[in-house]
């Protein structure tokens, strides 16, 4: 069959007429093709995921029933548009219950967003044009860069590295890209470092982007998932609605990943061109599940329960990798856990392997000893582990860790 013309007319920011062509296979297909012939390989055992990037439960059954009785009445039926009052309501309220930001306005300082990845990938369209800069962190979620690249923006990246508690050095931009540059995004607690920011962070943050006359996107999806101590929002810092927009996310802190919903809340004028875009992309989530959100909300407790069980399980895997010589340690919050990843591995007849990177290990791991991880060598090779991984009850989680923990005895890493 001749080609079609369609080949021709594909924008460049997608790849142009090479769409489609390209031999690389990105990470995350890497993974699921492996995962697909190790069970294929061993279709009898037990394949542990700790890749998996999304809660392992349903939502609890309070939001469940909340949206059974929404979804029944006619006036939740129609278009949401840039959505309705009740969820913007919700949270404001529980911002302040959960980070103690106060007086932020339900009508011009927070709008809903179907999920934080859709509010990262418009957001771009509000501040980017051909030539403008946004700083981004890696490793992390290249959403919003991607975007801004097909705005015809740069990314410029900052490493996270151990050096810095993974933590960007933003006094290491260079000159000259700070003043072609519009937004920085940050992201903490951290994927997939797992690093929480301090006060201290956000504080200069907040003055390095009023200095340079940026913006700061705060992408905080996993911000109430912590395990010692008060969540923390970039917007309880002094000065900070002047230059910071933040998203949250009822995904990971309520088990509601595929309900798509979220919220966009900081800098009225930042808010307000959001909502234009999102007017122009979207006509809103369902107000159902908007309503049976705002009555989640209602209740942080039901997110305190969800942390302390990947607190659990955090504690059981750092355990486990640590008695296999990784150099583990529990984060302060999310559900990842981000190690070093090892230079080659000897077995018990002391048969070596070496690794050129975190994705050779990664890929290891899966065809050797059916343990999914995700690798990241964009700062250093390291391995992200999850503790969403499926488990019913407390027993069943120290089964799973102590299963991993046989399949990891007797090698000897080399880091």
């Amino acid at each position: 069959m001749t080609e079609s013309y369609i080949q021709q007319l594909f924008a460049e920011r997608i790849g142009g007429k090479t769409f489609g062509k390209g031999t690389a296979i990105y990470k995350f297909e890497k993974i699921k093709r492996a995962k697909r012939a190790a069970l294929e390989a061993h279709p009898h055992d037990e394949l542990i995921d700790l890749g998996v990037g999304e809660p392992d439960e349903m939502a609890l059954p309070l939001s469940v029933r909340a949206l059974y009785e929404e979804v029944q009445k006619p006036e939740n039926r129609g278009y949401a548009d840039n959505g309705g009052p009740e969820f913007r309501r919700a949270a404001a309220q529980w911002m302040e219950r959960v980070f103690g930001v106060t007086g932020l306005d339900p009508e011009l300082e927070i709008t809903h967003s179907i999920g934080s990845k859709a509010a990262l990938s418009l957001l771009p369209a509000t501040l980017i044009n051909p030539g403008d800069v946004a700083i981004m962190t890696v490793p992390g979620y290249p959403v919003f860069g991607t975007h801004a690249q097909w705005y015809g923006g740069e990314v410029h990246n900052l490493q996270l590295t151990a050096k810095k508690n993974f933590l960007p050095d933003l006094d290491s931009v260079p000159r000259d890209v700070l003043k072609r540059a519009k937004a920085i995004v940050l992201n903490y607690p951290n994927n997939p470092t797992g690093a929480s920011a301090t006060t201290e962070f956000f504080a200069h943050a907040v003055d390095f982007a009023r200095a340079n006359k940026l913006v700061i996107v705060s992408d905080a999806a996993y911000s109430a998932l912590v395990f010692d101590g008060k969540p923390l929002s970039i917007l309880s810092i002094p000065g900070a609605k002047d230059v910071a927009i933040e998203l949250h996310s009822m995904s990971k802190a309520f088990n509601m990943t595929g309900w798509r919903l979220g919220f966009v809340c900081g800098n009225p004028r930042l808010v307000a061109a959001y909502n234009n875009v999102k007017d122009n992309s979207d006509s809103g989530q369902f107000l159902a599940i908007q309503k049976a959100c705002a009555a989640t909300l209602a209740h942080p407790d039901i997110t305190a329960k969800i942390a302390a069980k990947y607190s659990r399980r955090m504690d059981l895997l750092v355990a486990c990798l640590r008695n296999s010589g990784f150099d583990a340690t529990k984060p302060k919050g999310s559900f990842f856990l981000y190690v070093r990843a090892p230079k080659a591995v000897a077995d018990s007849d002391g048969n070596r392997t070496a690794f050129q990177s975190a994705e050779d290990v990664s890929q290891w791991l899966i065809t050797q000893k059916l343990i999914s991880t995700v690798p990241w060598d964009e700062a250093g090779p390291y391995l992200r582990f999850s503790v969403t991984f499926v488990a019913k009850g407390e027993a069943d989680e120290r089964r799973v860790v102590g299963e991993i923990d046989k399949r990891l005895a007797g090698l000897k890493f080399e880091f």
